[in-house]
């Protein structure tokens, strides 16, 4: 694993790398208010592991990327696009395969939209249609929403990282048990490295999705893969269906029992889809 920051446009990107550079390149995006560290390293070093050049990045206000004033985030959704491609250029990458976990997944599906000859396939876990109308959808678990509707203390290491221990447990599947210590050991490096959680709040700014993306995602040409957990209760699993239908050249995984989560039972499963959804646009290319 090497690390690499990349500074431009008066924005610091702070990304990992793992495997051999002169194979092709998988970016990682992980989701709202999670720094890269939410895609584990054993998780990463597997996908290396069946020849990809696997890079991983903290976006902004997480990790050690550029922070904002909490409430005064100086970006928006389609910036959160861009910075895929700031990273693919401070490593001289032309194009890349494209992994993002839920609204991970969707700044994936803009940056396949917005730049489709850079992005060589594109992998949505547990999100959501980008730029789709979803209000005839299922709604988000009752128990997660009452949870999301008390605000933690972001500036308490304490009461930041319980809040979180218990987002996780609401987030998790019916497959694996809910292991809580691991859970909070993880959040409290995680909280230790970022400095803190209060300008990652910033991130709800990224749902605020501008209408040049409405209605537009039966152009998307690359290969598409959605993996949905049956049980997640952020975004039901009718939300990866919808996802899946809208685009001519996709497949759907469901994942028994799984949650909004990466669990590490069922990781065997997601990298070998990963892998495959790779191999279809190098089977399209022969």
């Amino acid at each position: 694993m090497s690390e690499l920051a990349i500074r431009t446009d008066g924005v610091e990107l702070t990304t990992q790398s793992f495997g051999n550079p002169t194979q092709p390149p998988l970016l990682l995006i992980m989701g709202g208010m999670a720094s890269m560290l939410w895609w584990p390293q054993e998780f990463c070093q597997r996908l290396a592991d069946r020849g990809l050049f696997v890079i991983r990045y903290d976006q902004r206000d997480t990790g050690l990327s550029t922070k904002y004033p909490p409430g005064q985030p100086g970006y928006t959704f389609d910036d959160a696009v861009d910075d895929v491609f700031r990273v693919l250029d401070g490593y001289g990458i032309l194009n890349a395969h494209v992994v993002g976990f839920s609204l991970g997944g969707m700044v994936g599906q803009g940056a396949a939209l917005k730049h489709p000859e850079r992005v060589l396939s594109l992998t949505a876990i547990s999100t959501s249609p980008l730029g789709m109308d979803t209000s005839g959808l299922p709604s988000s678990g009752e128990a997660w929403m009452e949870h999301m509707s008390v605000e933690a203390n972001w500036a308490d290491r304490a009461d930041a990282v319980a809040y979180l221990v218990e987002d996780a447990r609401l987030t998790a599947g019916a497959a694996h048990p809910f292991d809580e210590a691991r859970t909070r050991a993880f959040l409290e490096r995680d909280f230790d490295r970022s400095g803190g959680y209060l300008s990652a709040t910033n991130h709800s700014i990224l749902f605020e999705i501008g209408e040049t993306w409405q209605g537009r995602l039966n152009e998307m040409k690359v290969p598409l893969l959605v993996i949905h957990g049956r049980a997640d209760p952020v975004f039901p699993l009718a939300y990866g269906e919808a996802l899946a239908r809208a685009v001519t050249d996709a497949s759907l995984l469901k994942i028994e029992g799984g949650g909004h989560e990466l669990h590490h039972g069922d990781w065997e499963e997601i990298i070998s889809a990963i892998d495959d959804n790779v191999g279809r646009w190098h089977l399209r290319c022969r």
